[in-house]
């Protein structure tokens, strides 16, 4: 398979198999006489499960040390599992900053519907006016 069929198949473009190769997320792969480069459809499948886990929360450094696990034969789901736990506390995290700024959002509001708009007193004024 040529680099464009992978694309198509994996539903990204040429120039993401192009990065994740150098990145490390795809092997090296074989070359014909000609220079192109040639594909399986294991590096369709790599490609969508990297887009999952991305899709998951990892980053492209844990993707890429999740995958190289799993060429190793060290990957399963006992075995990774805090991988999985890291992403999720990054996610719990996220959200406690989240419900803050939007407590904090509400506050502004909240100030505006009194008459307390903080656009009223930042905006456009110059504290050397």
């Amino acid at each position: 398979m040529k680099i464009g069929q992978v694309a198509e198949q994996a539903g990204v473009s040429v120039d993401t198999v192009r990065f994740y190769e150098r990145r490390g997320v795809l092997p090296t792969p074989r070359r014909l006489p000609s220079g192109y480069r040639t594909y399986t459809t294991a590096t369709t499948e790599r490609i969508r499960l990297a887009r999952r886990l991305q899709q998951l929360g990892f980053t492209l450094d844990e993707v890429i040390d999740a995958l190289h696990a799993h060429d190793r034969g060290g990957g399963s789901c006992a075995s990774e599992r805090w991988r999985l736990e890291a992403v999720l506390a990054r996610i719990d995290t996220r959200i406690g900053e989240l419900r803050a700024m939007r407590t904090d959002v509400r506050s502004v509001m909240d100030a505006c519907d009194i008459g307390a708009c903080v656009f009223d007193d930042s905006i456009g004024s110059s504290p050397h006016s």
